[in-house]
């Protein structure tokens, strides 16, 4: 299958209406995307002309209308769909964050302690993150890793948090 390439503005758009679909469970409007992603609705619209050209959107005609992802939208996103995801722990600042479900960590640099970060890719909208909090993730399933550090990047279009990691832990066997 073909990857399909996709603009930083369609990919913004289609990102938030993947976050919004999954947070209201029915049809997304334009204006919605609009106010979350901060454009103007009549550019959400003609975005979404050619969305739907790539089969990522479906338009939903009537008064509920709106628009609903794909399953080729998720695939190009590169998202998976889990029937009962493990839910792992994620605090903000010390308070406990909405249910999150964190679909992927990945740790870069982990043998330099200095420059050690965990890239967190997060099932739904980052939107309630910002650079400074303090994030602890986990303890995860298996593993039972935990993660303390500080946003250093919040990417919006990914869903992905950057973390300079502050400390790792899992209990010793």
């Amino acid at each position: 299958m073909s990857t399909i390439e996709l603009t930083q503005s369609q990919k913004s758009i289609l990102q938030e209406l993947v976050n919004l679909e999954r947070e209201s469970e029915t049809t997304v409007t334009g204006k919605a995307i609009a106010d979350q992603i901060d454009r103007n609705p009549g550019t959400i619209r003609n975005q979404m002309q050619s969305l739907k050209a790539l089969q990522l959107v479906e338009g939903v005609p009537g008064p509920r209308g709106g628009y609903k992802p794909t399953l080729n939208a998720y695939n190009a996103l590169d998202l998976q769909e889990m029937d009962e995801p493990a839910s792992i722990p994620v605090s903000c600042n010390g308070e406990p964050a909405e249910e999150e479900i964190i679909q992927e960590i990945n740790l870069v640099c982990v043998l330099h302690p200095e420059k050690c970060r965990a890239e967190v890719h997060i099932q739904g909208s980052v939107r309630d993150f910002r650079v400074d909090d303090i994030l602890t993730i986990g303890p995860t399933p298996k593993s039972s890793l935990a993660i303390t550090g500080l946003v250093e990047g919040v990417i919006h279009t990914d869903n992905k948090l950057i973390i300079r990691t502050d400390s790792m832990e899992a209990p010793v066997q």
